[in-house]
């Protein structure tokens, strides 16, 4: 039977060191998401200086999920048929010019490019960075190069706030000097990405087929629908409340909690990535039903705390809620990266990891945008509250929903 080629890890020998090329692997993702998360502490600052509503805020924000999602629909499908390394490459590149964009932004515009263009860099990432992650892990760590790729995930999307409030804190002007950082960073890891070595596996010609289209919407064969869809319905929830975290938390402690320090809003993005970090190593051993049903759990936790911060100024609380949102994402992530990795072949596995980071952040970009005018239309607490009740009924959906299936199976 004729076979094609594509990319994937060579079977594990002594010379191949899987561990190191993992690890190797997962610092692309790491580099590429703290790229998308450290303009947060910067949003107030430039909202003062371009004058835009809160509104507009999320709207800046949600120009990078498009840009995410519009990468999502076509990478992990090209990530499948060419390789991963011909789709992570221009990935990064664009990544480097969204760094440029952000460290001379003097208008919105600029802003929603280069958010866009972050997308489009995490977009590629998501499936593509994390397949391959999964691939040099090889047959005999699928679920440890789980663990490896999604704490990566929320490892550079705590380190990069962190980084942007301490160039905020400590510089006068700290845009030009935090993307010019970003900028090595990712030039790093694209020299790493160059170099590394991605062997090759054989996929049977029928998967390939000449009559086969070249481009369709991501799916995945029916028996797998179900492992990628209980991932969404936990990641979904979980990505909603740090997107929120992420687009609004700085006016949040502003506005309502009068602190106005670049380094607190950091710090608090950071706390919640190191929270769904550090989560993740403490469950990495429990059943995959068990992780969801404490991951639909935080997120509702979340909420609760969020409904009380708004209403009653509570700063501890607020920090409560993005330490439980980064919990939940946490949790949903890696369940959900957990089965595809346990149970989708290596050739559908970027395109598996598309539709659940599609599931994932599509209501993490329409909810927090629609939350975002609300909040103009009716004020700040009162906004977030609703949004509060919105992920409360979704996270427990999710609940239900995990408990049933994976009960009966």
């Amino acid at each position: 039977m004729s076979i094609i080629q594509k990319e994937s890890p060579a079977p594990a020998r002594a010379g191949n060191r899987p561990h190191l090329q993992m690890l190797l692997s997962a610092s692309l993702v790491t580099a590429v998401f703290a790229l998308s998360n450290s303009p947060t502490p910067l949003y107030v600052r430039w909202q003062a200086q371009l004058g835009f509503s809160d509104g507009i805020l999320t709207l800046i924000f949600a120009a990078y999920i498009a840009g995410l999602l519009l990468t999502l629909l076509v990478a992990g499908q090209l990530a499948d048929r060419f390789g991963r390394k011909p789709v992570i490459i221009p990935g990064l590149a664009l990544a480097i010019v969204a760094s440029v964009l952000f460290a001379v932004a003097d208008s919105v515009t600029i802003l929603v490019i280069a958010r866009f263009l972050t997308g489009i860099s995490v977009g590629v990432i998501v499936s593509a960075g994390i397949a391959a992650v999964v691939d040099v892990g090889g047959s005999t760590r699928r679920r440890q190069a789980s663990l490896a790729a999604s704490v990566a995930m929320v490892l550079g999307a705590g380190l990069g706030p962190l980084l942007g409030g301490l160039f905020a804190q400590v510089l006068a002007a700290p845009i030009v000097p935090l993307f010019l950082t970003e900028l090595v960073i990712l030039a790093a890891a694209l020299g790493v990405a160059i170099v590394l070595p991605l062997k090759q596996h054989h996929v049977r010609a029928s998967e390939a087929a000449p009559g086969r289209r070249t481009w369709r919407l991501p799916g995945v064969p029916r028996e797998y629908r179900m492992h990628v869809a209980l991932g969404i319905a936990v990641f979904a929830p979980g990505i909603t409340a740090t997107s929120f975290v992420l687009s609004l938390g700085p006016s949040l402690l502003s506005t309502l909690l009068h602190l106005t320090s670049p380094l607190i809003a950091g710090g608090m993005a950071c706390a919640m990535f190191l929270a769904a970090t550090g989560v993740q190593f403490a469950v990495g051993r429990l059943q995959v039903r068990t992780i969801f049903i404490l991951g639909s759990v935080a997120t509702i936790a979340s909420m609760f705390s969020l409904a009380v911060a708004v209403n009653a100024s509570l700063s501890g609380f607020l920090i409560a809620a993005a330490l439980l949102a980064g919990a939940g994402q946490g949790l949903g992530q890696l369940g959900g990266l957990t089965l595809i990795g346990a149970h989708v072949p290596g050739h559908l596995r970027a395109e598996a990891n598309s539709v659940l980071n599609i599931g994932g952040y599509i209501p993490a970009g329409v909810i927090p945008v629609a939350t975002g005018f609300l909040v103009d239309a009716i004020g700040l607490a009162r906004g977030a509250s609703v949004f509060a009740i919105v992920l409360v009924a979704a996270g427990a959906t999710a609940l239900v929903f995990v408990h049933r299936r994976l009960e009966r199976d």
